[in-house]
């Protein structure tokens, strides 16, 4: 099996970070047709995500988003394309400064559970 991980520091604070989290959630949800449920905690959040040959967990504090997943055989001659994508929309939303659920089409098109 082949592993990412990823660490990005930040000083958003957990409010801004949620919102954050909750816009990659929406993008890997709708791009990577991944799966994604969310723990909140008073002091960060766990976003749990998978699709066939790939699970992983981004854990969100106040002060980074922390990104493990685990490829299966079968995808894992596909880790760095997988693994630019996972963390490419992450990069593109803390690099915006933006609210990424008051942008047009973060609807998601499946159901979050806490």
């Amino acid at each position: 099996m082949a592993d990412v991980h990823m660490v990005r520091e930040h000083a958003l604070g957990l409010a801004a970070a949620r919102k954050i989290a909750q816009g990659w959630m929406t993008q890997v949800e709708d791009r990577l047709d991944m799966t994604c449920t969310s723990e909140t905690a008073r002091d960060g959040d766990r976003i749990h995500f998978k699709r066939a040959g790939v699970t992983g967990t981004l854990l969100v504090t106040r002060d980074r988003f922390e990104l493990d997943a685990r490829l299966g055989l079968l995808v894992a001659a596909f880790k760095d394309r997988i693994e630019a994508g996972i963390t490419s929309y992450l990069d593109e939303l803390l690099a915006s400064g933006q609210d990424p659920l008051g942008q047009p089409g973060s609807t998601g098109k499946k159901g979050r559970a806490s």
